[in-house]
C-alpha cells in the first residue's frame, strides 16, 4: 500500500484567523500565547538573573533591536552591512548631547536615536538608487571612513573618545528601558509591515518596476524605511553610550554590522520575529564559548554553518510551521 505525507492546518487556526478567535477561550490562547510568553520571559528573566547574565540579557536586547533594524531594510530590498554605521551615529550624538550640553541619559538616547536616524538617511540618500551589492558596500565603507576621519580630525575627542557620560539612573532602569523598547518594536513594526504601508515595502523588493508604474515613488518609502531603520540602530548606541559612560571610534566596530546579520538569518529572515529569535540563540552562545578562548570563533562559525544548512528558511519559520501544521501519512488512491 502506497502512503504520503500530508500537511495540513490545525483546525483551531483555520477557525481563529478572523474575529471567530473570540468564541473561545481555546482558540484565544492558541493565537495570543505566542506572543504572551515571549514578552513575559523577557520582563521576568531580569528578576532571576544574576548580574552578569542580566548584562547578556542587554547586550541580547541590544543585537535583537540592530537585527530588527536590519531586517525592516532588508524587506524593502536594501542589504546592509553597516549597522555599525548607524548604531555609531547614534552613540556619538547622545555622547555629545550629555558630555556637552548636558542634558540628561533619558532624555539625550531618543533625541539622539533621531539625529542618528536624520544623519544616515541624509547620508544614504544619495545612493538610495543603488541595488544588491552595490547599495550593501556602500553601507559597510562608510563606517570605516568615520573611523579614519575622526582618527585624522581628532574630533569628538579622537581616539581617546568621550569618556565621563552620564550613566542611567539604575540597572533595572537600563534592562527594563531596553527591553520595554525591544517589545515595542518588535510588535509595533510586525503590525506596521502587516498593513498596506508595510505591503509597498515589500512590493518595492519584490517588483520596483511595478511598483514604479503604479504611480508610487519608491525612494520616498525607501528613504522612510531607511529613518525607521536608522533610528531604531541610532537608539541602540545611544543606550550602550550610557551603560559604558564612553564613547569612541570602537562604536562603528564590525561586530555591530555583522552578528545582527546572523542573527537575523539564522531567526529566519522576513520575520522581526526571528531576527528577535537569533540575537536570543546567538549573544548568549558567544558569552557561553567566551571560556574556550581563540576556538570559541571555530564553533561559533560552524554553529552557524550548520543552522544555515539544516535550516536555510531560519528557526523561527519551522517553529512557526510546526505550531500552525502537522503531517500526517494517508493512503494513495
Amino acid at each position: 500500500m502506497e502512503r504520503r505525507l500530508e500537511r495540513i492546518d490545525r483546525g483551531i487556526k483555520a477557525r481563529a484567523s478572523g474575529v471567530f478567535a473570540l468564541s473561545s477561550w481555546r482558540e484565544m490562547l492558541y493565537l495570543s500565547a505566542p506572543r504572551l510568553i515571549p514578552a513575559l520571559g523577557f520582563l521576568l528573566l531580569p528578576l532571576v538573573l544574576d548580574n552578569y547574565w542580566q548584562k547578556v540579557l542587554l547586550s541580547m536586547a541590544v543585537f535583537a533591536l540592530l537585527a530588527i533594524s536590519w531586517d525592516i531594510l532588508a524587506q524593502t530590498g536594501m542589504i546592509s552591512l553597516g549597522q555599525g554605521l548607524f548604531f555609531g551615529l547614534g552613540a556619538y550624538c547622545s555622547g555629545i548631547l550629555n558630555h556637552s550640553l548636558g542634558l540628561h541619559p533619558l532624555l539625550a538616547v531618543p533625541v539622539a536615536a533621531i539625529l542618528g536616524g536624520v544623519i544616515s538617511t541624509v547620508v544614504l540618500l544619495p545612493v538610495l538608487r543603488l541595488r544588491g551589492v552595490y547599495f550593501s558596500m556602500v553601507t559597510l565603507i562608510i563606517p570605516l571612513m568615520l573611523i579614519r576621519i575622526i582618527e585624522a580630525t581628532k574630533i569628538f575627542g579622537g581616539t581617546e573618545g568621550l569618556s565621563g557620560i552620564a550613566p542611567l539612573p539604575s540597572k533595572w532602569v537600563e534592562l527594563y528601558f531596553i527591553l520595554s523598547v525591544l517589545l515595542a518594536a518588535l510588535f509595533g513594526f510586525r503590525r506596521m509591515l502587516s498593513s498596506d504601508y508595510g505591503l509597498v515595502l515589500k512590493a518595492i523588493k519584490d517588483n520596483d518596476l511595478s511598483v514604479i508604474n503604479a504611480g508610487i515613488n519608491i525612494y520616498w518609502y525607501k528613504a522612510q524605511a531607511l529613518f525607521i531603520a536608522g533610528s531604531l540602530g541610532a537608539l541602540c548606541g545611544a543606550f550602550m553610550t550610557h551603560v559604558y559612560m564612553f564613547v569612541g571610534m570602537p562604536v562603528f566596530a564590525l561586530d555591530y554590522s555583522i552578528l545582527p546579520i546572523a542573527a537575523a538569518v539564522v531567526g529566519g529572515p522576513g520575520t522581526l520575529a526571528g531576527a528577535t529569535l537569533g540575537a536570543a540563540i546567538l549573544v548568549p552562545l558567544s558569552e557561553i564559548l567566551r571560556g574556550i578562548g581563540g576556538l570559541r570563533i571555530v564553533f561559533y562559525g560552524y554553529f552557524l554553518v550548520v543552522f544555515i544548512v539544516v535550516l536555510p528558511e531560519g528557526i523561527f519559520h519551522y517553529i512557526e510551521r510546526k505550531y500552525h501544521q502537522f503531517d500526517r501519512w494517508v493512503e494513495v488512491e
